[in-house]
């Protein structure tokens, strides 16, 4: 096997990202401390087409150098907003018809390989700071709750780990339903 060079990728450029039809998920980033984590959100957001960002509380904002250098560029592409209270956030989101889940380990979770969503419906998935996770008082606002089976002796994963395999998982069953 021969690795393809990036010109043989066939990937779209920033217009063509901005006219294609979106996967129907919304990420929200509260508090969020890290900017390596943030732009690496971004950069996952862009691979799998999601259809925009909110970036909340003390979560940073583009432009910015320490963003860019993971989110390489992704910032251009993905949509955002910011927003000072993520529960702000989650409040309009759910008056536009969007589901709200939440990422993190709590009561009566669903785990992530056990969620199916629903066609033609949008899901707005919220991430957490890295120490302390998704508020409570959002997760209470949360319509549910995935969490991310895990099997080791650790209690939580790094925001981007999270949130590249929330954002897979998800976006390949949505786009199943949704874009085939």
């Amino acid at each position: 096997m021969r690795k393809l060079a990036n010109n043989e990728l066939n990937r779209l450029d920033i217009e063509q990202f901005k006219k294609a039809e979106k996967t129907p998920l919304i990420v929200i980033l509260d508090n969020v401390r890290s900017l390596n984590n943030i732009g690496s959100v971004f950069r996952t957001c862009d691979a799998f087409l999601i259809e925009k960002i909110y970036l909340c509380g003390i979560t940073a904002t583009p432009p910015n150098k320490e963003i860019h250098k993971t989110a390489l560029g992704a910032t251009d592409s993905v949509a955002w907003e910011y927003e000072e209270n993520t529960l702000s956030a989650v409040e309009k989101l759910k008056e536009q018809g969007a589901y709200i889940i939440s990422i993190e380990q709590a009561e009566n979770s669903t785990m992530l390989n056990d969620f199916e969503p629903n066609r033609n419906q949008k899901y707005a998935i919220i991430f957490g700071n890295e120490v302390k996770g998704v508020e409570q008082e959002v997760v209470s606002a949360s319509d549910e709750v995935i969490e991310i089976p895990q099997y080791g002796t650790k209690h939580s994963l790094n925001i981007s780990v999270s949130a590249g395999i929330v954002i897979w998982e998800l976006a390949m069953k949505i786009r199943k339903y949704t874009m085939l």
